[in-house]
């Protein structure tokens, strides 16, 4: 049988006791999640030897997340990406959030999701070793409506699998959008960058956008056009021929959304990674309409990160699933709106294996 293992790992600068859990299934998975921002610190799957290996970005120890990171493993909301204008209205009420991407908000605010110390629990899982996490979101917080009470339960199976379900209920209107931003290293972290990984997104279109990232409105075609995954196709085959602009503060590479190929809502394949050295192969099924591929752009050398080494540009990949960027303002995308009464609820699951 799995095990799931608690352990202290530190407290936050009020003071706040933070908890690091390791979940181990019966076939050697390990993932590690720490109840400060509902992250995964680490994830260790075997390569095509059988060797397991740590596959995610991140720290040794809780202070390199409290120095602040560019959303490692983390749990991301009340609204994964952008925002428009850092504010929407809704039911005839105009929200002003916190502007902390340029002109716009992103991934929750200043102290998102992402910074908040979660209340967690070892729970009961058929398929594996699970972990469950709540938060309530107070009326306001970011200055998002409702009280909004969010769980998220990670599960590790026996079928080499890191399922992903999350399920929210709010007392007030309020947009719902949440996800997790792990950046994925498939020969481990710091061991150089992502541009050799086989890429496949079941997505026939995406949402272009501006030079501030908001999607312009447009469902665009990725046919002919450098966006186009929906055949392997290794990630640095075409990246460069998306140019930085300095001037817009655009560092260049993918950071766009797909529309994916899965209409009815139920879980179903966004996406496959392979990594042609170690032969691992990561496959991402999500019940969301959208996917966010990112290529780690904005590292830079700048962070230390696990065993000292430093995560330059491209040294993680993050396939991020959700609803749209900037759905609130923009009725034409499904709807990211919870409403008292009614359950959010979405599932992604990270599968593994190897290739020769």
């Amino acid at each position: 049988m799995g095990t799931v293992k608690k352990e202290a790992w530190g407290k936050t600068a009020a003071g706040e006791a933070v908890d690091l859990y390791t979940l181990t299934t019966k076939s050697g998975l390990v993932a590690k999640i720490t109840t400060y921002g509902a992250l995964v610190t680490e994830l260790h799957v075997p390569d095509r030897s059988g060797k397991a290996g740590d596959v995610v970005l991140g720290f040794d120890g809780l202070e390199g997340y409290l120095k602040g990171h560019p959303y490692f493993g983390c749990t991301t909301g009340r609204v994964a990406n952008r925002i428009a204008g850092g504010k929407f209205t809704l039911d005839g009420k105009e929200h002003q959030l916190a502007k902390n991407n340029g002109p716009n908000h992103l991934h929750g605010g200043d102290m998102g999701l992402d910074k908040r110390v979660w209340r967690a629990k070892e729970v009961r899982s058929p398929d594996g070793v699970a972990v469950q996490l709540s938060y309530l979101s107070p009326d306001g917080e970011e200055g998002y409506p409702g009280n909004l009470a969010i769980e998220v339960t990670y599960t590790l199976t026996d079928s080499n699998e890191l399922r992903i379900d999350y399920k929210a209920t709010t007392d007030k209107a309020t947009p719902v959008n949440l996800t997790n931003h792990s950046y994925f290293n498939l020969k481990g972290p710091g061991s150089g960058d992502i541009l050799g990984h086989e890429l496949t997104i079941a997505a026939g279109n995406y949402t272009p956008v501006d030079a501030t990232g908001i999607p312009t409105g447009e469902i665009a075609p990725v046919a002919g056009t450098v966006m186009d995954f929906r055949s392997p196709m290794t990630i640095g085959a075409r990246i460069d021929q998306l140019a930085a602009d300095p001037g817009a503060g655009n560092p260049g590479g993918y950071d766009h959304n797909y529309v994916l190929d899965n209409p009815t809502g139920n879980i179903a394949l966004a996406a496959r990674v392979r990594e042609p050295e170690t032969g691992r192969v990561m496959e991402i099924l999500t019940t969301e309409p959208g996917i966010q591929l990112y290529t780690g752009n904005y590292l830079d050398g700048t962070v230390k990160g696990k065993g000292g080494k430093v995560y330059q540009k491209r040294y993680g990949l993050c396939l991020e699933t959700q609803h749209y960027p900037d759905s609130v303002n923009q009725p034409s995308f499904p709807s990211t709106i919870l409403r008292p009464g009614k359950t959010y609820r979405s599932t992604t699951i990270h599968r593994f294996s190897v290739s020769k």
